[in-house]
């Protein structure tokens, strides 16, 4: 089994995939789905460090839930997963 270890301030997320469908039984059309934002577990984080001059301290942990931007990132399939490579300051919050 290949590991990725991001670097620096970067987070490796498992992407989970959208529901075609809401709780009431429509279909949601791919735009709307398009513009969600992607839910998903960090698997990895990097050390933080500094970058641009200044420290930057990790706020995620391993397993933490996490509410990201869609187009944030890098894309990628791994051994039929898909996963998201971000920086830290894209994740717009963690699910509690």
């Amino acid at each position: 089994m290949s590991e990725i270890k991001p670097i620096l301030d970067k987070v490796l997320v498992s992407v989970k995939s959208g529901e075609a469908k809401t709780p009431s039984g429509l279909i949601v059309s791919s735009k709307t789905k398009d513009s969600e934002p992607v839910i998903g577990n960090v698997i990895a984080r990097g050390p933080g460090g500094v970058i641009n001059g200044k420290e930057v301290k990790m706020c995620v942990e391993r397993g933490d839930k996490v509410i990201i931007n869609k187009y944030a990132g890098t894309n990628i399939a791994l051994e039929g997963k898909e996963y998201k490579i971000v920086s830290q300051q894209d994740i717009l919050a963690v699910v509690c």
